[in-house]
């Protein structure tokens, strides 16, 4: 009998550990999750421009296979590779996580500068060409499912990078969740918001009562609006987010002084709220300056870019074609 109770006991103790686990796991991929808030907010808001287009009953189809490319981009290629980095080459992490925010930088400052400079996007208009809708789901999905893993690789570097040192298995089992319920969450998203007008129509055509209808006519004309702020909240998330990286970045490799000059700003504008917005302040005027670093940045990039690093991935793409 007293052999039954140790042994009771012990498998007690055993459950008491394997609770704390999944304890740490799930604040580790809280935290990582909240790190990496920027870049989802800003691949939910550019997802829907994807089924942009094609008929009603395709664009949830068409989601979920952008969802399934996502899945694999991160649990399949980004996971085994961020966790090689981590563990036998952690000091690349912090250059490619900098890479990344300059990435982030330059989407942010360019959709910056096309809304103060608009243009005609050829590419764009021809992208909308309706006469095979079976070969422009392809490409779009395609399209997303690329855009998708470089959103996805900064998504999953910060999230290692915001978990605490520990072991491998930790350090998987937490970004495969972060990468699950991140992919859930920005896909479920999209698929609410895209179908929101249709639910919209629905009710304002068939409601059964006043409000009902006059509520499903508000979703209907509330929608474009919705984009539009989604847009600018993803626009202003990417360039905070891609600055605060960079900024970063520089002070782990030993260049502090822009880190510490926001950091002071920061500081001395908090002292002069409330005791209870001090937090709040803090946070607010650090994301605000590195915002302004992230555009000024971006806006730098921008002639690197265009003029530059695509003509020459454009130019290494057709030569392979052809080869």
């Amino acid at each position: 009998m007293s052999g039954l109770l140790a042994l009771l006991d012990d498998v007690a103790a055993i459950a008491k550990v394997a609770a704390a686990s999944v304890d740490d796991i799930a604040g580790a991929a809280a935290k990582a999750g909240a790190k990496a808030a920027g870049v989802v907010i800003d691949d939910a808001a550019v997802t829907p421009k994807y089924v942009t287009g094609f008929d009603a009953d395709r664009e949830l189809p068409i989601i979920w296979r952008i969802a399934k490319g996502s899945l694999k981009n991160k649990l399949i290629i980004l996971l085994p590779a961020a966790l090689l980095l981590a563990n036998f080459a952690p000091w690349l992490l912090t250059p490619l996580l900098m890479v990344g925010g300059a990435y982030l930088c330059f989407e942010g400052a360019e959709k910056v500068y096309h809304k103060l400079f608009p243009h005609a996007d050829e590419v764009v208009a021809a992208d909308l060409d309706p006469k095979d809708p079976a070969h422009l789901e392809e490409e779009r999905v395609a399209g997303a499912i690329k855009t998708d893993f470089i959103l996805s690789a900064e998504i999953m570097t910060i999230s290692l990078a915001a978990i605490p040192e520990s072991s491998f298995w930790f350090e998987a089992i937490t970004l495969a969740i972060v990468g699950t319920l991140i992919t859930l969450v920005v896909y479920g998203s999209v698929a609410l918001i895209v179908k929101m007008d249709d639910a919209g129509l629905f009710m304002a055509a068939n409601g059964r009562f006043a409000p009902t209808r006059a509520l499903g006519r508000g979703l209907v004309l509330g929608m474009p609006k919705l984009m539009a702020i989604l847009s600018t909240v993803g626009t202003a998330a990417m360039l905070w987010v891609g600055g605060n990286i960079v900024v970063h970045g520089m002070e782990v490799l030993g260049w502090p002084w822009l880190y510490d000059q926001i950091h002071h700003l920061a500081e001395a504008g908090a002292h002069a709220l409330p005791e209870s917005l001090t937090g709040f302040g803090t946070w607010a005027i650090t994301a605000f300056f590195d915002g302004i670093f992230g555009l000024a940045l971006g806006l730098l990039l921008i002639p690197v870019a265009t003029k530059g690093i695509m003509p020459l991935y454009a130019a290494l793409t057709a030569k392979r074609s052809a080869g």
